[in-house]
This record gives structure tokens, sequence and C-alpha cells, in this order.
């Protein structure tokens, strides 16, 4: 029998604001366990929430970026359940009235274009944390995270494959960082994602009985966990089992799922508007100065960079993957005023290869937009070759020093005095007369040889062009 994937997303992205989002205790991440939590986070008795406005800022600017339903009345509701790390035992979230209704977000997935739907994007507050490392046997709670402000983005359940799970969380992730409500942190737990996973004979309409994996931070392990997750529920099924409800945990070192509890339904939780909080009303100033403030958005500028820059379709979604790469490959071209296609080739092949060995990305480059300008400068001057040129980008990568002041040091400029290559060339011809007469026998390729001796006699410093035109003109002789 032939199955089909059915795959829906959570995606939990965390809001940057500076404070919680019911309380004015610090979201700064990574300080000592329980020194950022105030009494409204740990719901003591005697204090009350009070809504962060910037949060419904930053939810009115998602749902107009993907077209969404922004909803003029919307409200918190209290999602019921006890868990150690929340000690109110419920936690603040929206149920009938979210903040942002319907919308989509159409990904590219092996040159198809596909729609995803948006259900719904709501307000809510993160949990604390359990700590079972260096505990021996006992859970350490920390509450730091408790009251950090989320928004949840709920899928449709319109993607048949882990790649297009894969394709769709990208695309939110690189829209949330571009409207900057989310600093996109996956190791730090600042986007991640539950994804439920079902399949059904193919052609089948009925959905088949669904799983819910858990809290995976990376685009790497939401590939494996649907695959291996897929995979489990048709042994199962072909074997004349049948597929339990149930929230299950994704294993990267076993690489596999296995169940944590039960699916809860909605009603399980028992929701109920929170008496605490008032309704969200969304007036048109706020509105329009959320529209006024939107920035350009990710795939709006890729086909603006096809058309100014007269990008390929690839180099351009690569520049514009991320808004900062996308700042620095303009600011480059402005800087150095060189043709685009060179600035984009030394951003994508020469940069981003370099920064992906150190692991770092474009926010942490240690060669700023304007140092790589003045070393494409010297390229375009003829100052040194395209070979130099990288040796150059090898030292600027290590040291803070301009192309020019690493030229200079390490004597690096091009040879172009045709007096000086001349001799080089006379030299090799003498004393290689194989290769002299294999090539007036019609051997073009061992052009090719004199070439490359000659850059290595000159230690990569001679003009190409010079040397080609030269070598062309000696070998006749």
């Amino acid at each position: 029998m032939q199955w089909e994937t059915v795959i829906g997303l959570e995606i939990h992205a965390q809001l940057a604001t500076k404070t919680k989002i019911f309380s004015s205790a610090t979201t700064t991440y990574g300080a000592e366990p329980n020194t950022q939590a105030c009494s409204v986070d740990l719901g003591l008795p005697g204090v009350l929430p009070v809504l962060n406005q910037e949060v419904v800022r930053m939810a009115v600017k998602f749902g107009m970026a993907i077209e969404a339903e922004v909803a003029d009345y919307s409200v918190f509701a209290r999602k019921n359940y006890f868990y150690p790390d929340l000690p109110k035992g419920y936690q603040i979230s929206q149920m009938d009235h979210p903040i942002v209704g319907i919308g989509h977000m159409d990904i590219e997935v092996d040159g198809e274009t596909i729609r995803v739907g948006v259900t719904r994007a709501h307000l809510e507050e993160d949990a604390g944390k359990s700590l079972h490392e260096d505990f021996h046997g006992l859970t350490g709670i920390d509450l730091n995270r408790a009251g950090t402000p989320l928004l949840e983005i709920v899928s449709e359940p319109d993607m048949r494959s882990a790649k297009e799970a894969v394709a769709y969380m990208r695309k939110i992730h690189e829209l949330v960082q571009y409207l900057d409500i989310c600093d996109g942190n996956m190791q730090e737990g600042s986007f991640r994602c539950d994804a439920n996973v079902s399949i059904r004979p193919k052609g089948q309409a009925e959905y088949g009985t669904r799983t819910e994996l858990k809290n995976i931070n990376s685009f790497k392990f939401v590939e494996k966990a649907i695959n291996i997750e897929v995979e489990r529920q048709i042994d199962i099924i072909e074997a004349g089992g049948r597929i339990i409800q149930e929230t299950r945990l994704y294993d990267a070192d076993k690489n596999e799922t296995r169940s944590m509890r039960s699916k809860e339904e909605a009603n399980d939780y028992r929701y109920f508007p929170d008496p605490d909080l008032l309704p969200v009303y969304i007036s048109e100033e706020l509105r329009a100065e959320v529209k006024a403030d939107l920035p350009e958005l990710p795939h709006i500028k890729r086909q603006r960079f096809i058309d100014t820059y007269q990008l390929d379709a690839e180099t351009a979604a690569t520049l514009s993957s991320s808004k900062e790469l996308a700042d620095y490959f303009e600011a480059l071209v402005k800087a150095s005023g060189c043709d685009t296609k060179i600035c984009s080739n030394w951003v994508t092949v020469e940069l981003l290869g370099a920064l992906n060995k150190q692991g770092v990305d474009i926010k942490q480059s240690p060669v700023s937009h304007t140092r790589l300008a003045g070393l494409l400068a010297r390229i375009a001057d003829n100052t040194i070759s395209g070979k130099i040129a990288k040796q150059v980008f090898a030292a600027m990568l290590e040291s803070n020093d301009s192309a020019d002041t690493i030229i200079d040091a390490q004597g690096l400029k091009q040879i172009t005095d045709s007096g000086a290559i001349e001799a080089i060339i006379d030299k090799i011809i003498a004393d290689n007369p194989n290769q002299v007469e294999q090539y007036l026998s019609g051997k073009d390729k061992v052009f090719g040889f004199f070439v490359g001796q000659t850059m290595k006699a000159s230690q990569g410093k001679a003009n190409p062009g010079e040397v080609n035109k030269i070598l062309k003109e000696k070998l006749k002789q």
C-alpha cells in the first residue's frame, strides 16, 4: 500500500522584548537560574499580570507579513495543567480569540511553489524549565524562562514530507528575523517547533491518527524526527497495529521517537478567559503604525536583487536569506563600486565559506563590508590578481589590517611590467623544449602548462592578462 504523510507544525517564536509578557522581569538568556522570575511570573497571591504592549505590536506585524486576518478583538485564556515548572498551575495563552487568524506562507520545494496555510498565531507565556543534569536523580527547576513571550504559529496540515516541513520552518524562521520580532536563536530555544505527524493511505481524504513530536530546535532534527516517525507509524499499521494519539520525544542520539505522554485534547486543559486580563483591541492607528514600520519582506527583496543586480535566483535567495547578509551585500556594492557579480561571488563563495568554517554568521564576520570593498578595489585596479586576493583575504580574516596594508607588508603587488614578465616566460620556454614542440604540433592544452609555470615562477604576482598575451606571442616565434 502507498502511504501519504500529513504534517502540521506549531512553531514557537520567542518575541524579542526586553521584559516578559506580563511582568517587568528581564528576558536575558543565560542568567543564573531563578534570578529573573518575579512574583507575577511565579503566580504568587496578590499580584496581577500586565500585558506588555510591545508583544501586541510584534504579533500584528507578523500577521500583516503573512497577509493574515489580524483580529480587532482577542482574549487571553488560562490553559490549565500541572507541570513542576509551571507553579501557577496554568499557562496564560489564547484559545477562542487569537490575535492573528488565517494566513499563509508560500514555500519552494524542488522548483515547485507550495502554499501552506497558517491557521492562527497566538500570544502566550512560556513555562519554566526542568533541569535533570547535575541533580543525581532529582529534578531542578529554573523559572527564568517563565513568562517569556511566545508567538505560537500554527499551520494547517498542508505539508506532505519532512522536506516541505523544513522548508516551511526555514521560511518562518527567516521572516521573524526580518521583522525583528525574534532573534531566531535555535540553540537557546528562541525558535522551536512541535510537529504533528500522521499517515493515511494515498488517496484517502480522512486524516490518520496523529502524534506530536515535541520541542524540536533544529532544521536537521525536524527532518530526521519526522522521517523516523513516519517509518514507525507505517511499520505499526502494516503489522496490524494502530497509532495512539500521544506526545513523543525525538532522541537525536538514538534517532528514534519515544512516548512522553498521551496527547491531551483542548477540553482537557479546561480553557477559560483569564479574569485578570482585559480583552485586547487593535486600533486603526496601531494597524497604520505597524504597516508603516514593515520592512521589505524576504520574497520582495529576493526579486529586487534579481531585477536590480541581475543575480540568478539561487544567488539572490542566498543573499536575501537573512536581513543582515542582504544589508552586507548591498553595502559592499555601494562601497566598492564593483560589478555586482564580483561582489556576490565574493560574499557567497569566499566570505560565507570562511564564516561556515569558523561556525559564525554574518553578524560576527571578522571582515566588514568596508574592508572587503577595499580588497575588491585592488582587484579592480589590477594591483593584485584574483588568486592573490584570496591570500590577502585569508590574512584579513586573521587581523584587522586593511587589504592595502597586507598587500604592502607582504609584497603582493601584481607584476604588470611586460619586460619582467617576458624575462620569466623566456626562461620557461627555454627550459621546456618538449612542451613547446607539443604546443606547436597542435596540442593547445599545453598552453595551460606555460601559464601555470609562469604564475608559479612569479609567485602568483604576474598579471594573468599580460601573461596570456605575451605567451601567445612568444610561442609563435
